[in-house]
């Protein structure tokens, strides 16, 4: 037992250390982020979600989406993109340069070459940067996903499987209607879809003197029986407004992508 101390010094030593490696650095690190500005513009980034919206990540979390999806957009690299935005006086030239030019996924340094030749050819340009990864060829995203993303959600639902696709632009690919229809029946809009249904998140029932404006105009083989509708419950209008709130489209200085 003369070595009790020593023992116990060096258990405290590591479990301080592991605790201030995983606890307390990400805490000093993110704990304090902070609205950022979005590149080239004096609007700030991110807006918190509207009250519907953020109740809805309490449903999205309650329903378990985060077993199935993920909030995070990988990226490998940047790359640049040459786009001719006047031919000038000389269309011709112009186009017949172009036509034997690379202008995608470019360097910055082969991009601004082949800018001053359509340049110097009279054509005006400009260089935008894109973003590279499988899952920004996905069309999951147009960048990387960055601290900033997550700033206003409590709790962050990154998920860490993709039996589904990846949600974090979800909002800018489909609208509200789709939304609803795909929590309803997914195989309604995405054929073959292994996503479970969640119509208990619907009320079924009759229609009254007049259907009412809310209730899924569903195709006729998903269709509840006639006479019947499908109108969403406040949760699942709730949930399709946190899902319609995923939009990382803004353009920031630690991921940069063109406006």
């Amino acid at each position: 037992m003369k070595n009790g101390f020593w023992i116990f010094l060096a258990v405290f030593v590591a479990l301080g250390g592991s605790w201030c490696g995983f606890v307390l650095a990400p805490e000093l690190q993110l704990g304090g982020a902070k609205q950022t500005t979005i590149l080239n513009s004096s609007d700030v980034y991110p807006i918190g979600r509207p009250g519907e919206a953020n109740q809805g990540l309490s449903v999205y979390r309650a329903n378990g989406c985060a077993a199935c999806h993920t909030e995070q957009v990988r990226q490998t690299g940047i790359a640049c993109n040459v786009e001719l935005m006047d031919a000038g006086k000389n269309p011709e030239a112009v186009t017949n340069l172009i036509s034997s030019l690379v202008l995608t996924n470019l360097t910055k340094e082969v991009a601004n070459k082949a800018a001053d030749q359509i340049t110097a050819a009279g054509g005006k340009t400009e260089i935008h940067i894109v973003a590279t990864g499988s899952d920004i060829a996905r069309g999951w995203g147009m960048r990387q996903s960055v601290a900033e993303d997550f700033l206003h959600d409590q709790p962050v639902q990154l998920g860490s499987l993709r039996a589904g696709p990846d949600l974090s632009n979800i909002g800018a690919r489909a609208d509200a209607n789709w939304q609803l229809l795909h929590l309803y029946t997914p195989q309604s809009v995405v054929k073959g879809s292994t996503m479970p249904p969640f119509r208990y998140l619907f009320e079924v029932r009759k229609i009254g003197r007049e259907p009412s404006p809310d209730a899924l105009k569903l195709p006729p083989e998903f269709a509840p029986p006639a006479g019947c509708e499908v109108v969403p419950t406040p949760e699942a209008v709730e949930l399709a407004a946190y899902l319609l709130s995923l939009r990382a489209t803004a353009p920031l200085y630690d991921a940069p992508i063109a406006p």
